[in-house]
């Protein structure tokens, strides 16, 4: 793209503007276009009518970038709302940083969206720290989060690069809100991690739970998993267990096992919903459950009996079946995410 391209024969009007760049290049342009596009260009038109060129243009300096990104950000204006093409799409790679940060200066939004996206897409690491600094400096939330991203996936490579040791010299700021944005989202994996890991103690516990109804029940399940035989198997050894060694021979405190069955016991008597018609199958369900309305339960147990119902309800609602409506809603509603934050 020229860096002094003729926009005039965009229109059958003559050129009424004259876009003056850093360097001394003059672009001829339209104050109707300029005006509808950028509300800071209109102002900046309304203010240059009383200092007109030998032609009677209105003269309007845009400084701070290179004549060519000054030129594609005009052409720019002109296509508005037309689909990007191929030029454009080049253009948008060529001058990304200086496009995403004029269409700030002159509130640009769809501009400026369209050069985020393609500067988060050509991001390189050495070029991350720059990034992070012209995303922040232009309010480009999701070109910082590409950087934070990839930061994250090779931060050796992002300290190696110029950008990082310039940063070090006259940024050390944007040093340290990297570092913390890093060690910020290693703290949150490792809090998810835990909270998934709990998330499964609780599920094993609801399914134990399930299983202890099905054992005295007497009931069998042909399709169940080798992993869910090899649960019910440990359980019916240890409810046997404890019926021969903590409910005939001794208290229930003074063997492990029987420890272990008994507050799987008193946690089934917790989470039964059972009330009135056909009585618990399970043993000492009722007994349990009086006992513990009668003298009462500490928060520790009443928070584990409440995470456990809702890992029973969580994974009711996971294991029912969705109507194909519902699904291909879900599908479209992933598709259109995923494409916008691409």
């Amino acid at each position: 793209m020229a860096p002094c391209a003729d926009f005039s024969a965009l229109r059958a009007w003559p050129a009424d503007v004259l876009v003056v760049t850093s360097d001394g290049s003059s672009i001829p342009a339209h104050s109707s276009v300029l005006a509808a596009a950028s509300p800071v260009l209109e102002r900046m038109i309304a203010g240059a009518r009383r200092g007109r060129d030998a032609d009677g243009r209105a003269v309007v300096r845009v400084l701070g970038a290179p004549s060519d990104a000054v030129a594609a950000f005009l052409r720019f204006l002109y296509c508005y709302p037309s689909r990007e093409t191929a030029a454009e799409e080049e253009a948008a790679g060529e001058h990304g940083a200086a496009l995403l940060a004029l269409a700030h200066a002159y509130r640009v939004p769809w501009l400026k969206r369209r050069a985020e996206a393609a500067v988060a897409a050509r991001l390189a690491v050495e070029r991350v720290v720059d990034a992070m600094k012209l995303a922040a400096l232009c309010d480009a939330p999701r070109l910082y989060l590409a950087c934070a991203r990839l930061a994250a996936k090779d931060m050796a490579a992002v300290e190696g690069s110029e950008g990082w040791r310039f940063a070090g010299r006259h940024d050390a700021a944007l040093q340290v809100e990297l570092l913390q944005l890093l060690h910020d989202a290693d703290q949150r994996k490792e809090r998810w991690g835990r909270e998934r890991a709990s998330q499964h103690v609780y599920r094993q516990l609801s399914d134990a739970m399930a299983l202890l109804d099905r054992i005295f029940a007497g009931e069998t399940h042909a399709e169940a998993s080798p992993c869910e035989d090899g649960v019910r198997r440990g359980l019916e050894q240890l409810m046997r267990h404890f019926a021969a060694c903590g409910g005939r021979t001794r208290k229930p405190a003074a063997c492990p096992r029987c420890r272990r069955a008994f507050q799987l016991l008193r946690l089934h008597a917790s989470v039964c919903d059972r009330a009135g018609g056909e009585p618990c199958r399970v043993p000492f369900c009722s007994n349990l459950k009086a006992k513990m309305q009668e003298e009462g339960v500490d928060k520790t147990w009443r928070l584990l009996v409440r995470k456990v119902i809702r890992a029973r309800v969580m994974s009711a609602l996971a294991s029912r079946e969705v109507p194909e409506v519902v699904k291909r809603t879900w599908a479209k509603y992933s598709s259109r995410r995923a494409a916008r934050f691409r």
